[in-house]
């Protein structure tokens, strides 16, 4: 994890498998990201009907905006994911895969059912901020 961020859970509030709030020191960049969609690289959403795998492939495409960004999933501070579905079991398959990718690093999110997403077909997408180092004057990240 990003040893200048922290994850802020609360004793006083129920236990869950995410932090309740992070903290991001004032000498830190915020990198706010569009929302992650499962597209392939043919701008097409596969696994038509699979939430599980739609859900891991929001995160591989926006693992791959982060490096470009110079950073990575543990730099993540904050996700809004939606899924496009009235069962709560479908938004709970989309949120277990979204957390085994982003493994200990349980950042603050918060998960919603909606009734369509942009693309045919898209039953998740992942909104995120991250945290990443300043640049020092002139000095450029990957991606700049």
């Amino acid at each position: 994890m990003n040893k200048k961020i922290s994850l802020i859970r609360s004793s006083h509030l129920a236990e869950v498998d995410y932090a309740y709030a992070a903290r991001v020191p004032a000498d830190m960049d915020l990198l706010f990201l569009a929302g992650a969609c499962p597209l392939n690289k043919e701008g097409e959403v596969p696994h038509a009907n699979d939430y599980d795998l739609q859900a891991k492939l929001c995160v591989e495409n926006m693992r791959l905006v982060l490096k470009e960004s110079g950073s990575s999933l543990e730099d993540v501070v904050y996700t809004r994911v939606l899924v496009a579905s009235q069962n709560q079991s479908d938004l709970v398959t989309a949120w277990d895969a979204i957390r085994e990718e982003f493994g200990d690093h349980d950042v603050p999110s918060t998960l919603s059912g909606v009734t369509v997403l942009g693309y045919t077909n898209q039953l998740v997408e992942i909104e995120a901020i991250a945290a990443v180092e300043k640049r020092a004057n002139g000095e450029e990240r990957e991606g700049d």
